[in-house]
Parts: C-alpha cells; structure tokens; sequence
C-alpha cells in the first residue's frame, strides 16, 4: 500500500526511482553516517554525534517529552545552519530525498520545512533502516539470479588487474576487492584507506549490482569468504563458487614482479611490512619471522616474495581452490606471459575465447 502522505516515498519506489533526485540527504548524526549510508548521500546532521547521545540520555533518563522538547530545539537550529550554509543558493526546482534512522523524527522534520519553503522534497518511508532491508533482500535474490565465470589463479598471478581488463573488453565484472578495499590477503590492506564496515561492504556491493544485468555471465576473482575484515554474504560466495573457474597462470618470476610493483608501499614503509609479517607468527615461529624480517631490512625484495609466495601463498591456494571451487579444472586455464599491459590484454582477450568456445 502506497504511504497516505504525498511527501514519503515507499521503500519499492526507490528501487527504481532514487536517480530522480537531485541529492539525498542523510540526516542521521556523523557516527550514523560513516557506518554505512545510501550511495551517493551526503551528510547533513540535523544532531550531531555529541546530541545525539544527550538526547539519548534524557529520553532514558528523565522522559521522552523531555528528550523531545531540547531535540525539537537543537534540529531545529541545525536544519537552520543548513539551509544558511549549504541550500539558499538552490532554484525551486531542486529537489532532495531526506531520510534518517527509521521513524522519520529527524527526516520528518526536515522534509517539513523544505516543504514549506517550496522545494519538493520527499522522505524515504522507513529511513535507512528500510533501505537496509532493501539491500540484504536484493543481495540474497542477486545469488539466484546472476551467474559468475570464475578467474583463479596462485597470488600474485594478476587476477585483479586482468578482471578490469576483461571489463574493457565490454564484460561485466564484479570487483569484490576492490569494493572491500582490500587485496585479501594479509598484506591485502590498501594504504592510509580503511576497508568499509560490513554493512559499507554490502551497500557497495548491492550498488554495484545496480549496473549488472542479470541475463549476462559477470566475471569475478576467486576469493576466500572474508576479504581482510568483511565477508562476502554466504548465498552470495555459494553462486560464485559454483561458477566456472578459469585458471590465470604465470611464472614465479613474473609474479614476483608484478607483486613488487603493486605493493610497493610496502618498500617505502618497511616497519609495516614488518608488522604484517608479525601476524604469520604463530604460523611459522619467531625464528622464520626474524629471517624474513633481515630479508626486509636487507633490501632482498625478490628473494622474501618468491619464499613467501611457495612457503606461504602456494600451499594455502592450492588446497583452497581444489576444496572451495567445485568446477575449478586444472586443465582449462590461459598463460600470462610477463606483467607487461600487453600481456595482461593478451591474456584477457584470452579468457574471452575460453568462456565463448
């Protein structure tokens, strides 16, 4: 049933009308906001993170009217600094979807008076709490509608880079590394970038499937279920791992090579590679960490990949990749020559004719 008030949009409605908007506005606190938020939002807290929880406080504490008189009067004072600040510029043809936490208090009041001024503003029925639901709904049907060809491949092979060049040959691709931000791995975080948290990850990843179309194969890596700190949603990782695999495979060198390149950060700040060594040793003891750690501060860049590559990487996806991926065929795979971008056009082109033969 469609919402009584002309200015609510339901939940279904967004779906396919959220592009109509000019902006959407999260009013939510800045805390809120940077768990996760509707792609695109910008943030205009009409409490900050500090009132928030004296509101809080007081609603507890003393009583909900009381809470509600002082929140009436400090989002009333910010919604004013907003509109001095951010929107008295905006023609009356503007037009803003305001949404909050879920009971429309905040965006309620908000849309209110954008309303009132003239602008036609509209409220998301169910706030974010509604457009949450939203996506862990859409990401449970988007396992049984979309099918995934598979690249696999030892690390270091070049998967990612591959991945993006087989999308500029007109496939469809989803980058589960680069929407976790991370590389997977433990040397996988991304520099001075944190990783989204889990809701951030699964709001990236219900908006990248926004672009996708379901009747065609979309290509993705062969992952672990947790990408550095997120997981890939089980029905989710249960698709792709049923997906074809193809095998990208290139010599050690090569892969010392391109891993050098790709994680240089790593040469420049030598003690956080160290630290992320650290983490391996209940693995391999003291005894292996400290040779690797001389390796680093002997500059022996080559040497401490390739050994961590067999003693480390190898092992681990070769049991993974035979145990997780059910129609993995060491027989059908496409060589990388070297990690020239020659190569890597090559080789995707070359997975192009594996999956059409």
């Amino acid at each position: 049933m469609q919402p009584t008030n002309p200015h609510i949009l339901s939940i279904d409605d967004f779906r396919s009308g959220r592009n109509n908007f000019d902006v959407i506005i999260d009013v939510r606190s800045p805390a809120e906001f940077a768990l996760d938020h509707i792609p695109g939002s910008i943030n205009c807290p009409v409490l900050n993170n500090e009132e928030r929880a004296q509101i809080g406080t007081l609603y507890k504490q003393v009583s909900p009217f009381a809470a509600k008189k002082l929140g009436a009067a400090l989002v009333s004072r910010n919604i004013a600094n907003h509109l001095e600040t951010s929107f008295i510029d905006f023609p009356r043809e503007w037009r803003p979807l305001i949404y909050c936490w879920r009971g429309g208090e905040r965006s309620g009041a908000f849309t209110h008076i954008l309303n009132r001024i003239g602008w036609k503003a509209m409220q998301l029925e169910g706030g974010y709490q509604g457009f949450r639901r939203t996506v862990i709904d859409d990401l449970e049907q988007a396992a049984k509608d979309y099918s995934f060809n598979v690249i696999c491949g030892m690390t270091g092979s070049g998967k990612t880079r591959v991945l993006h060049e087989i999308q500029k040959l007109g496939a469809q691709v989803l980058d589960l590394e680069g929407l976790a931000i991370h590389r997977g791995s433990v040397l996988g975080n991304e520099p001075n970038i944190e990783q989204p948290t889990q809701k951030g990850f699964e709001t990236a990843l219900w908006n990248a499937f926004q672009s996708l179309d379901k009747n065609q194969i979309v290509f993705v890596e062969s992952e672990s279920k947790k990408v550095g700190g997120v997981h890939i949603p089980d029905p989710l990782m249960e698709t792709i791992r049923n997906g074809l695999c193809i095998e990208l495979r290139s010599s050690t060198q090569t892969r010392v090579s391109w891993l050098i390149r790709e994680y240089r950060h790593f040469l420049s700040d030598v003690e956080s590679f160290k630290h992320k060594l650290g983490l391996l040793t209940s693995r391999y003891g003291k005894v292996q960490i400290a040779k690797w750690e001389e390796e680093i501060d002997a500059r022996n860049f080559e040497s401490l990949v390739e050994e961590l590559l067999v003693m480390h990487y190898d092992p681990s996806y070769q049991s993974s990749i035979e145990r997780n991926f059910p129609k993995y065929n060491a027989e059908k795979f496409v060589q990388l020559d070297d990690d020239s971008d020659e190569a890597f056009a090559k080789s995707a082109k070359a997975i192009m004719a594996t999956v059409k033969s």
